[in-house]
């Protein structure tokens, strides 16, 4: 019998409530299936999977074979895009992003290979911790791209694709890399700093590379904020936050049009209240 995974929090979990409650709620607790996902989506996930190829091969001390990289690239554009109906945004086609993201792959190929791999897609289950120290009853899922070694100090690097440059208060203000640094704190003892490798799909492909720290301080934020998001969750508070950004690549915008809010306990009280009333009479 398959057993059941145990319940935790992972980034993109956290970041989709804070970015949409309704969207939450549809996607994790009711477990509505997606009809569609984003070609940015799709193009993300090829290039990711392919890079990990690349520093695997890098990590077990082989010469990286381009071929591979590329077709692992193509491989998982085939099944992502088979898997779901994608959506592409005006004028965008996927003949131009399989080749857009061939050339950010070769750009990044033509950098200097990452020295001292220590992990690739590494996987972390680790506790969270509030600012007041006490631990967080459900764990904390984080998986890396890339952990190397620098001077005796662990670096994880983060990729990303990105039709625009990431601005450095992105980078300071980002909950993934908290994530990541209490994941690796919590698993190693050690505080790591943050790298986010910005493949920028830009007309002519570009590679950008920002880099991050984070305190003690900054990882009881995280637990402060788990915590509450986790009490709103408990107490079925979800509401949509409808922005351009949120809703043009929703996958629920149907669900949410229909969409009625839950009755609050109170609300329901004295609607049952007011109900007996009225059979009494």
């Amino acid at each position: 019998m398959k057993q059941e995974p145990r319940p935790h929090w992972s980034y993109s979990a956290i970041n989709q409530y804070l970015r949409c409650p309704l969207q939450y709620y549809f996607q994790r607790i009711l477990k509505l299936p997606q009809p569609t996902v984003s070609s940015g989506l799709v193009l993300g996930s090829a290039i990711h999977n392919a890079l990990a190829v690349y520093h695997q091969y890098l990590m077990k001390k082989k010469v990286p074979v381009e071929q591979q990289i590329r077709q692992e690239f193509l491989e998982t554009w085939i099944f992502r895009t088979e898997e779901q109906k994608v959506e592409f945004k005006a004028n965008e086609s996927q003949e131009d992003l399989i080749e857009q993201g061939l050339a950010l792959l070769k750009l990044y190929l033509e950098e200097p290979p990452p020295q001292n791999i220590v992990a690739v897609e590494q996987r972390f289950l680790v506790p969270l911790h509030n600012s007041e120290g006490e631990y967080l009853e459900t764990p904390l899922l984080a998986f890396t791209d890339l952990i190397t070694k620098e001077t005796d100090v662990l670096k994880v690097t983060e990729f990303k694709t990105s039709g625009r440059s990431y601005g450095d208060f992105e980078v300071e203000a980002s909950l993934q890399a908290t994530c990541y640094v209490n994941a690796v704190i919590e698993t190693t003892g050690q505080m790591p700093t943050v790298e986010y490798a910005v493949l920028v799909k830009t007309k002519t492909p570009k590679l950008q590379r920002l880099k991050t720290s984070r305190t003690e301080d900054d990882l009881g934020r995280l637990g402060d904020l788990v915590q509450n998001v986790e009490r709103a969750v408990s107490n079925e508070i979800f509401y949509p936050i409808e922005t351009p950004l949120n809703c043009s690549t929703c996958s629920y915008r149907q669900e949410c049009r229909e969409w009625k809010p839950k009755a609050t306990q109170s609300e329901a009280a004295i609607e049952l209240h007011e109900l007996n009333g009225a059979r009494a009479c």
